[in-house]
């Protein structure tokens, strides 16, 4: 079973009028008034799943820092997993200090979503004060035993709209803070995964860590999966295309090119994520 771990989906009224979200909402506008930036619903998923081999896909919205728009997304999110329950599962969305995301957290929960994602800092960092009003977010999440996926991004390279002035590490502060939560850092983990071949302290706190794959083939080479796999081993990598950024076609080429065995395609493309996620479904 192939299972995309990282997709977002938006309602109607966004995916028409974006442009009517973009005042109150600037990681919003940073990301989606860039010429080319697309936005899906739900049937137009479904159709790619279809087209590129994909059984399942993890989908959700945007990390809205509104009430109202981050409640209208996940509800959205709900009846489209409610719609299509043997195609999807989903995730609660809101920015990570939203007014109301603690209630909003756990009528998703408690009506039926399957961890939290995807978060993200775009606009701001990860500093001490974040990490405790974060807490009472992280307390849900381990209650209801689900994961949280966060968005994170390699703090070298080319700048694109997205990525953040967030540090390795704030990624790690953040994992020691909440130690026994199960975290999925999106994006490979902006490469802290290299950190694991250290001889003392990070491999103990990885040990509730995943890794996924969005945007890989814009950011790396295929070499980053037989890196990866060789350092924390495939069965800590999720596949994960970021549709409609990218479709999965192009990351089953790229781990086909980087020379993986079928076993480790496999754990990546699907059986890692139905582990993750099993208790649940």
């Amino acid at each position: 079973m192939v299972i995309d771990f990282h997709t977002h989906i938006f309602p109607p009224e966004v995916t028409a009028r974006r442009e009517d979200f973009f005042d109150l909402e600037p990681a919003f506008k940073l990301l989606y008034s860039v010429t080319g930036s697309r936005l899906s619903g739900v049937e137009e998923l479904i159709w790619n799943m279809d087209k590129e081999g994909v059984d399942r896909s993890v989908v959700f919205g945007f990390p809205w820092h509104s009430q109202d728009y981050f409640r209208r997304n996940n509800d959205y999110i709900m009846d489209a997993v409610e719609r299509y329950k043997d195609r999807l599962m989903g995730f609660c969305s809101f920015f990570p200090l939203a007014e109301g995301a603690e209630e909003e957290l756990e009528r998703c929960l408690k009506s039926g979503l399957s961890g939290i994602g995807e978060l993200a800092f775009y606009t701001s960092t990860i500093a001490d004060d974040t990490l405790k009003a974060f807490t009472p977010v992280a307390e849900i999440a381990r209650r209801f035993d689900v994961p949280v996926l966060l968005h994170t991004n390699e703090p070298v390279g080319h700048y694109y709209p997205g990525k953040t002035k967030m540090t390795l590490k704030e990624m790690s502060d953040f994992l020691r803070y909440f130690p026994d939560n199960k975290i999925v850092l999106a994006h490979w983990g902006g490469g802290l995964f290299f950190y694991y071949l250290m001889k003392r302290d990070m491999k103990e706190l990885l040990k509730h860590t995943w890794f996924d794959t969005a945007a890989s083939p814009n950011l790396y080479n295929t070499d980053i999966y037989s890196v990866a796999s060789t350092i924390v081993g495939p069965d800590r990598i999720l596949f994960g295309s970021d549709f409609p950024l990218l479709s999965p076609g192009r990351y089953f080429k790229e781990m086909e090119e980087a020379g993986l065995s079928r076993n480790a395609i496999r754990k990546i493309c699907g059986e890692n994520a139905a582990l993750l996620l099993a208790k649940l479904h």
